[in-house]
């Protein structure tokens, strides 16, 4: 039974480590002040 709820917890901790922000990566800021203009590498 522990090791049951152990899987359902890393499950659980698993789907919520996907979250994050969608699209590609933009720099912060508003653009007209943005140093670098380039685009962040998605790695």
């Amino acid at each position: 039974m522990k090791a049951g709820w152990a899987c359902l917890a890393l499950l659980g901790l698993l789907a919520l480590s996907a979250c994050g922000k969608k699209g590609p990566p933009a720099p912060p800021g508003p653009p007209d002040q943005v140093t670098y203009p380039r685009i962040y590498p998605s790695r």
